[in-house]
């Protein structure tokens, strides 16, 4: 593969890092990185948790590459959308949690991507985020419309839409765009802290197969009646009950010792 995302795991954590200085903007040739990549994590059994970040100091992703959509004819940009989206989906479909580490910049199809995670986690600074799509005469086509809106409700989502307003992380985690704030010296040191925390989810100490359940249960299952939810959540549960690790969970309670989780 190219090198406009690099690929690295330690220890269950998959950390993929969008490549594309200065601003880490995506082209199809990203995506397919991406997807390729986002696959590879998921095909790994050694892997519990995807990290999603940007390279550099200054920017997570802003977005797709303007110029590239400037010249791009009408079919390349349909199919261009259609592949991100799918791209993008992976992400919510995958039964493993995805951690968004926000280092920079987060604006646009950059946003768009950090929406398709679990949970996203921002450097504290003067970074900011946001879908200033409008501003270019177009919306926010890669699940900006609709992840956004289940996140923060249709009405404050339309007014961030419209207004192509941009906020910084503080303001973003008020209004529950973002999960945790976090402050760091360097990039190093952020993403360091957010690879202890997804360390926290992966065995040993983790159950990791319960998060990723979890994880499917209100990705997916919001997405049902409440009834066909429910339903879905009891087979999942089903499935964590025959594993090992429930089994391991439930014992160690009863003996009052700390579970070692094998993910399995």
């Amino acid at each position: 593969m190219g090198t406009l995302v690099n690929y690295m795991t330690e220890k269950g954590v998959a950390v993929l890092t969008l490549n594309d200085p200065p601003v880490n903007a995506y082209s199809y040739e990203m995506l397919k990185e991406l997807d390729g990549y986002i696959l590879e994590a998921r095909f790994d059994n050694d892997v519990h948790v995807i990290v999603i970040t940007g390279h550099g100091d200054k920017f997570f992703s802003a977005g797709a590459n303007i110029n590239m959509l400037r010249e791009a004819d009408t079919t390349f940009k349909y199919y261009f959308c259609l592949h991100a989206n799918e791209t993008i989906t992976r992400l919510e479909q995958t039964p493993k949690l995805v951690i968004a580490a926000l280092n920079g910049h987060t604006v646009g199809g950059g946003l768009e991507i950090a929406l398709a995670c679990d949970m996203r986690i921002a450097r504290a600074g003067e970074f900011q985020l946001g879908l200033p799509e409008v501003a270019l005469g177009v919306l926010p086509g890669t699940g900006g419309t609709q992840r956004l809106a289940r996140l923060l409700g249709k009405s404050r989502a339309i007014e961030m839409m419209v207004e192509g307003a941009k906020m910084n992380a503080n303001r973003a985690a008020e209004l529950g765009l973002v999960n945790k704030v976090w402050s760091a010296e360097s990039t190093d040191e952020f993403l360091r802290k957010v690879i202890d925390y997804a360390h926290s989810f992966c065995p040993p100490n983790g159950a990791a197969m319960a998060a990723g359940r979890i994880k499917r249960a209100v990705q997916s299952g919001l997405e049902m009646s409440l009834e066909q939810g429910l339903a879905f959540e009891r087979e999942l549960q089903a499935e964590l009950f025959a594993s090992d690790d429930a089994k391991e969970g439930l014992n160690a309670y009863v003996a009052k010792r700390k579970p070692q989780f094998r993910g399995r």
